[in-house]
């Protein structure tokens, strides 16, 4: 084992039995048995640390996103890695808190790719004209509620007990971003979702082809031509969104 696995080793069992989420610099280096310039060395300082040990931390988690091969539906993949993503926060409390602090000036790289997994599922969904919106917009949607809602989990336990809160805010953002045609296929009782005529059929189709566009450029255009149009086919789809979403969502629940 190199030195650096065993420093990133001893400061993640560190981390995960430290009461308030902390660890000291001094402490890691006296249960790695490593003196503090060897730690500065391999890491810079304790931030650099911290983030080399949340990258290490959430490496298993991301490896099985790495492996899967994508399904049929993106819509059940991207319901599974919401489900996923809570749970590995519900097991890794402290890890998880310190990857979303703000004050890691840089963002872990484990952040940064589990982001890019969940825009290539929304890419995926795009493609089937599945996406009210434009897929890095609902990409921001999705992973700020569902960081919000598993670092509330984690951080604020006794006020939030509802076991079916984290399902509850999930379908409720997905109804958000996900066409109706798309929510009334993950219903239960094919009920709960209907397809409706809420006005979104020009957003959901520039959505649509914009992500069509990026999957496979049209030789017929230039580079600054192709950009030019995925720019105003993102517009498009992202155009008065808020009004669109408040009319899908009342419909959805209705």
């Amino acid at each position: 084992m190199s030195t650096r696995t065993r420093i990133l080793e001893v400061a993640a069992e560190l981390l995960a039995k430290s009461p308030n989420g902390d660890i000291s610099t001094r402490a890691v280096c006296e249960a790695a048995q490593v003196g503090a310039p060897v730690l500065y060395r391999q890491f810079g300082d304790k931030e650099g640390l911290l983030s080399a040990v949340v990258d290490y931390g959430f490496d298993a988690y991301l490896a099985t996103k790495r492996l899967r091969e994508p399904g049929t539906d993106p819509i059940r993949d991207l319901r599974d890695g919401w489900d996923t993503h809570v749970a590995f926060a519900l097991a890794n409390p402290n890890l998880y808190r310190l990857m979303n602090s703000p004050s890691m000036r840089k963002p872990p790289a484990s952040a940064l790719e589990s982001h890019r997994i969940l825009a290539r599922d929304l890419e995926r969904a795009a493609a089937r004209g599945l996406l009210r919106i434009s897929p890095e917009l609902a990409a921001q949607m999705v992973m700020s509620a569902n960081v919000g809602v598993a670092l509330m989990l984690v951080s604020r336990p006794a006020t939030f007990t509802d076991p079916d809160m984290p399902r509850r805010v999930r379908d409720a953002v997905h109804a958000a971003v996900f066409t109706s045609e798309a929510m009334y296929e993950q219903a239960p009782d094919g009920a709960s979702a209907a397809p409706d005529g809420s006005g979104a059929e020009t957003p959901v189709a520039a959505a649509r082809l914009g992500a069509l566009l990026r999957q496979s450029p049209p030789s017929a255009l230039t580079a600054a031509e192709t950009a030019l149009l995925s720019e105003w086919l993102e517009r498009v789809a992202n155009t008065d969104d808020a009004a669109v979403i408040s009319q899908a969502v009342s419909d959805d629940m209705s």
